[in-house]
């Protein structure tokens, strides 16, 4: 299987013009030439499962588009997508921001979908959803350091349920890269799939380690790339991965 994790930042594109007239002028302007591009690269190289962080599910920004079931549809795929505050957040009243999510989208498979919170961070949500063999998260951490340690917290107690082996994706903010999950990994039997440590961060020339796949034992990690792609800030990551077949009891 392959499991392809994108940051597209709402498909609003990259370059010096983002930040005009004033910084981050660019995030109320999504492209729909972007969003072709990134669904054309997606499309190509031909994921099971597609993570998507920071989508847009239907805002003035895109013309109503929503950026999570354009690109699932291109794809074939069931799309599992919500917004990514907490429910009690003023962010929910605010538009173009209520529209601001994350998306999971998987090949047809899907036995469960469920939205877990975390309880602090303005970005809480947790996206599971079930496969016949396997459960895939997908999170966006918050920015604050102290936060993103609660947030592995509560995120190690959810996945702890799952009775399958497990897939932990999204961009985790974490500026310090694998230092800053390593006892997270540990107590949650994670490994990364980026065993080179490779930086996704930010696209042109990427300094730091900020996107990850972990897996969970029970799941062998076949290839893991990052390709040289800069539709968004994030470069996107690709792993080939299949679950090991369990002894019969």
């Amino acid at each position: 299987m392959r499991l392809l994790l994108y940051n597209i930042r709402y498909a609003t594109g990259t370059g010096p013009a983002f930040h005009l007239p004033v910084p981050g002028a660019g995030y109320l302007r999504s492209s729909r030439k972007v969003l072709e591009q990134i669904t054309h690269f997606i499309r190509d190289e031909r994921p099971d499962l597609v993570g998507l962080v920071e989508v847009d599910t239907g805002s003035i920004r895109t013309g109503m588009i929503n950026q999570a079931e354009h690109i699932a549809a291109s794809l074939g795929h069931y799309t599992a997508s919500e917004c990514k505050y907490g429910s009690g957040s003023i962010n929910h009243l605010v538009p173009i921001v209520r529209m601001q999510s994350n998306a999971l989208l998987a090949a047809p498979g899907v036995t469960g979908e469920r939205f877990h919170y975390f309880d602090t961070g303005i970005k809480r949500l947790i996206i599971e959803i079930e496969l016949e063999e396997v459960c895939v998260f997908l999170v966006h951490l918050s920015l604050k350091y102290r936060h993103r340690q609660y947030q592995l917290r509560t995120l190690h107690d959810v996945i702890a349920r799952s009775k399958k082996p497990v897939i932990v994706a999204g961009d985790f903010n974490t500026f310090w890269g694998t230092h800053e999950i390593y006892l997270f990994m540990r107590a949650s039997g994670l490994r990364s799939a980026n065993t080179l440590g490779l930086a996704s961060y930010p696209a042109r020339t990427p300094r730091v380690e900020l996107d990850f796949i972990l897996v969970s034992q029970g799941i062998e990690v076949n290839a893991f790339r990052i390709p040289e792609v800069h539709y968004s800030d994030h470069r996107p990551l690709i792993c080939d991965f299949e679950i090991r077949k369990q002894p019969a009891a």
